[in-house]
């Protein structure tokens, strides 16, 4: 047996993308179980699953649908910065329709105020596009557009008031359950099974690489590469609206002031955290699920280990410092040991050489 089998095993798991998150998401969550027992306990009330876990899996919902937008957008080489500010619009948008109808508990008005709010995320997600696409915006400015703007027109949307409504259907989905888990969590798997077969059962995964990689390679190889990068800023879109329905279902009100604000910084964080680079080319879908996780986690562990709220962001960042030191190339090569240089014959004076046959001819 290979003694160094194990040892080449042990480099290429803590090599992996994914290792580190992971590893982290599991410390934490045993230091949290450790703090307060009670931590992992899972019970069923009124039919629905309870616990602590179950609201990390629930809070867990909105970073991963802005991630998954914000990832494809970003294996293209782009970025979107909107997406926080569409969360603001959708809601308000959604909200706002259901104020002013006569039957704000209606399961159909109900569907006709998401359709709205994730046709307006569409909308601006188009709008994205176009500005890249078409006008070659550089994606970083034409996103920090309805980055700023965006809070302003939910602000207008709303007259700058908070709006609120009494819909238990529009509240049930964010809050409420479905055989017994959590709205929100089975609409954002099922939302990230059917992004995930359309990326990668089809050849959508490889253009939105072959863009990230080499813009105009891909160009000159056939790939329409303006129609595919309007698309994912066309998905992004839909995908942050979404986040902000089921964000801001269980309270039933809009904030424009304060919805998605910085959240698309959340958004980036969880790429980068799934293994992500972000000047584009490969992706990993299922990294943004550890990097939600973890997110999550971090800010419930803030309130676990009796912390001040005001050190969320700081103990968050000292996390997300402590992985990304340890996953980087430098961290990996003094973990895994510097390999040796390639050795040439004659250079090991153990090496036993070949005989010569034309030396033993003319002996």
């Amino acid at each position: 047996m290979n003694a160094s089998a194990p040892v080449s095993t042990v480099r290429r798991v803590s090599g992996h993308a994914l290792f580190w998150p992971t590893l982290a998401l599991v410390v934490l969550l045993v230091a949290c179980s450790v703090t307060s027992p009670g931590f992992a306990d899972v019970s069923v009330r009124d039919g629905a699953l309870v616990g602590q876990p179950v609201d990390i899996l629930r809070n867990s919902v909105t970073p991963l649908l802005l991630a998954l937008g914000m990832c494809l957008v970003i294996a293209t080489g782009g970025i979107d910065l909107s997406v926080g500010a569409v969360m603001a619009i959708s809601l308000a948008v959604s909200l706002t329709y259901l104020q002013g109808s006569a039957d704000a508990g209606n399961p159909l008005t109900v569907l006709s105020a998401v359709v709205l709010g994730l046709l307006l995320g569409v909308a601006v997600g188009s709008f994205n596009g176009v500005l890249v696409t078409v006008l070659g915006v550089q994606p970083f400015i034409a996103t920090m557009i309805l980055m700023v703007a965006g809070r302003g027109i939910a602000m207008l949307i709303t007259k700058g008031q908070i709006t609120t409504v009494t819909s238990p259907p529009f509240k049930a989905l964010g809050a409420g359950s479905v055989l017994g888990l959590p709205t929100a969590v089975v609409i954002g798997a099922v939302v990230f099974a059917v992004v995930a077969l359309v990326v990668r059962r089809s050849a959508l995964g490889m253009l939105l690489e072959a863009i990230g990689i080499n813009r105009e390679a891909a160009r000159l190889s056939g790939v329409r590469s303006r129609r595919t990068t309007f698309t994912v800023y066309v998905l992004a879109g839909g995908l942050a609206a979404l986040a902000g329905i089921v964000y801001g279902a269980p309270t039933m009100a809009a904030d424009a002031n304060n919805i998605g604000l910085f959240f698309e910084l959340n958004a980036i964080v969880v790429v980068v955290l799934g293994g992500t680079r972000l000047d584009g080319g490969r992706f990993y879908l299922s990294g943004l699920v550890v990097g939600a996780l973890l997110l999550t986690t971090i800010e419930r562990a803030v309130i676990i280990f009796q912390l001040p709220s005001t050190t969320t962001n700081l103990f968050k960042a000292a996390v997300l410092i402590a992985i990304c030191v340890a996953a980087s190339p430098r961290a990996k090569q003094w973990l895994g040991g510097r390999r040796r240089p390639p050795s040439t014959p004659g250079s090991d004076p153990r090496r036993i050489s070949a005989p010569d046959p034309a030396k033993e001819m003319s002996a």
